[in-house]
């Protein structure tokens, strides 16, 4: 399957699916893809968590601008590779979108076979957020291999 667009979804938007999409487009891939970040409960915009975008910035990424957005429907386009963070968030996300399809919807660790889901730092400190990021990297190195070799 060749995917143009990869979404990374978790619970508000403004943590860990907003700093593996910055991780992610900090790599090369060989078929460029449109990167998304969506939280599955987001009433209103928010900027990214101050923690996580201080971790990004001391990392060389920055995410001026960024701000948080909901998956909707519209965003499950069959050419979308959609990464949840947790079991628990694909689960909800096949349940409540008609458009997801099962086979495009992953857990990131599941699916670069890593042992662990990625934690939520959310409340911690900082030095949460930095294993948070170095955790989400060494995933995500493993899903650009991944999709650059085609599987």
């Amino acid at each position: 399957m060749e995917y143009n667009r990869i979404i990374f979804v978790a619970q508000t938007g403004t943590c860990r699916e907003a700093m593996a999409a910055g991780i992610f487009s900090d790599f090369t891939l060989k078929h460029p893809l449109e990167i998304l970040s969506r939280g599955l409960v987001v009433q209103f915009q928010e900027p990214m968590n101050q923690k996580a975008e201080a971790v990004l910035i001391s990392n060389g990424i920055n995410m001026e601008n960024f701000m948080s957005q909901q998956l909707t429907e519209e965003d499950l386009t069959e050419d979308s590779l959609v990464i949840a963070m947790e079991q628990v968030q694909r689960e909800r996300i096949l349940e409540q979108f008609e458009n997801a399809i099962p086979e495009n919807v992953h857990v990131l660790t599941e699916y670069v076979g890593d042992e662990l889901e990625i934690l939520d730092p959310y409340g911690g400190a900082l030095p949460a957020y930095g294993l948070c990021y170095e955790t989400l990297r060494k995933s995500i190195k493993k899903l650009v291999k991944k999709l650059n070799e085609g599987e």
